[in-house]
């Protein structure tokens, strides 16, 4: 019996042994008292007016902002649709988009903020060689594409054609309407699936280039112009309030990265080439980034009556259904 006890104290010695040891590893990162590293999901579009973020990311000042106890990971969106649906179900938790997507799903009752403004202005109107069109007054019957029905971009140039009496097929009018991936335009004007594009920068410019496109209404004379936030940060309430010191430091980040383009534009210009070209295999031309830099402002700046009138807008072209206050979808708290 004496034999017997001494061998399970023995295994017994083994086993609380074992596990100490297991708690010795898993404490030496920290003691057993050091925060436990959480994540950080920031979402963006392989766009041009998505600078800031691309920057940001290139530069590590996102980690920077936020410290080594927080792991940053990113996603790239083709629309602003995929980008909401990924921050309602907290696939992300901040990043840029445009106002439209944001404007529609928070009148749909989506928890989603604006909390800093990133790139104004840059949308045109082009058209396809094919198409014959030549002005305004040649658009009835032709076929457009936007990145997404009811995109910022959507907004725009609809806005702007109901002074011309053309309307889209969607409303009752004879503009047809298709939406894709802007990388793919050139494509789709070639073929001649597509007549026009209300587009962003620099993919008017590289049509321009690629195809021969004809820029029919250019950034500055679209609706609502460069004064349109056209490229915002967004995160959901949920976030802020659970999370606000990591929102002050998302914001941050980006006024960092916006600073650094505007001191460094032809880094920063650099940094948008190749992110875009990892994300849609698309090289664009030096001389293209030039051109569409020109047509971009930069800057956290959200103009709230410029938003207001854009949605007054999307309510009377049916975008959306009825007359949102957005007094609560914007959080200007994070902005010096």
């Amino acid at each position: 019996m004496k034999k017997q006890a001494a061998i399970f104290s023995f295994i017994f010695l083994f086993v609380v042994g074992a596990l100490t040891g297991c708690g010795t590893d898993k404490a030496s990162s920290g003691s057993g008292t050091e925060k436990a590293t959480e994540k950080v999901v920031i979402g963006y579009f392989p766009n041009i007016d998505h600078a800031p973020a691309m920057v940001a990311r290139e530069k590590g000042l996102y980690e920077k902002a936020l410290g080594k106890d927080v792991k940053v990971e990113y996603k790239t969106f083709p629309d602003g649709g995929a980008f909401m649906t990924a921050l309602k179900t907290g696939d992300i938790d901040a990043g840029l988009v445009g106002p439209g997507p944001v404007m529609n799903n928070f009148t749909n009752g989506a928890d989603v903020k604006i909390i800093a403004g990133a790139s104004s202005g840059g949308t045109a109107i082009v058209a396809s060689q094919k198409s014959g069109v030549n002005s305004i007054e040649d658009f009835k019957g032709k076929t457009f594409i936007t990145p997404g029905v009811g995109c910022t971009h959507d907004v725009q140039m609809e806005t702007f054609l109901q002074d011309y009496g053309v309307t889209s097929a969607r409303i009752g009018g004879t503009l047809k309407h298709v939406t894709g991936n802007p990388a793919q335009y050139g494509n789709m004007f070639e073929t001649g699936k597509v007549d026009l594009a209300a587009v962003p920068e620099p993919w008017a410019s590289q049509l321009v280039k690629d195809v021969g496109a004809k820029i029919i209404v250019d950034s500055s004379k679209i609706s609502f112009g460069k004064t349109l936030p056209n490229t915002i940060l967004v995160s959901s309430g949920k976030k802020i309030k659970a999370d606000k010191a990591i929102i002050e430091k998302i914001v941050k980040a980006q006024e960092e990265a916006i600073a650094f383009i505007e001191k460094n534009p032809e880094e920063a210009k650099e940094i948008t080439i190749k992110s875009i070209k990892d994300i849609t295999k698309q090289e664009l031309d030096k001389d293209v980034i030039d051109t569409a830099w020109k047509n971009i402002r930069f800057t956290t700046e959200v103009n709230k009556d410029v938003i207001q009138a854009f949605a007054n807008s999307s309510v009377e072209l049916k975008f959306l259904k009825e007359q949102p206050d957005f007094a609560a979808l914007i959080d200007s708290s994070f902005i010096n």
